[in-house]
C-alpha cells in the first residue's frame, strides 16, 4: 500500500464541489493510478475519518492557446469522497 501523501495530491475547492460539502462530499485531485480503495486508505488515514463511498472520474485535457502557440491542460484523476455520517475535514471549513 502507498502513502497517503503519494495518493492524494490536493483538495479541488470550486463552487460546485462547495455545493456538495452539504452532502458530506469532498473532492480531490489524485494519483493517475490509484483506484478506489487506495483513496479510501488514504483519506482515512490522513483525515482520521470513516469514508462511506468514492467515486473517481478522468478528466481529459482540454486545448489551450496563448497567441498562435496551441497546447493542451493536463489531464488529472478526480475522486470524490461521501463521509459516513458525523464525520467532516476541517481543511475545507473555512
Amino acid at each position: 500500500m502507498r502513502d497517503s501523501r503519494d495518493v492524494i495530491k490536493r483538495p479541488i475547492i470550486t463552487e460546485k464541489s462547495s455545493d456538495m460539502m452539504a452532502e458530506n462530499k469532498y473532492t480531490f485531485e489524485v494519483d493517475r493510478n490509484a483506484n478506489k480503495l487506495e483513496v479510501k486508505y488514504a483519506v482515512e488515514e490522513r483525515f482520521d475519518v470513516e469514508v462511506e463511498k468514492v467515486n473517481i472520474m478522468n478528466v481529459k485535457p482540454k486545448k489551450r492557446r496563448v497567441g498562435r502557440y496551441q497546447g493542451y491542460t493536463p489531464a488529472v484523476k478526480k475522486a470524490i469522497v461521501k463521509l459516513k455520517e458525523g464525520n467532516s475535514i476541517e481543511i475545507f471549513e473555512v
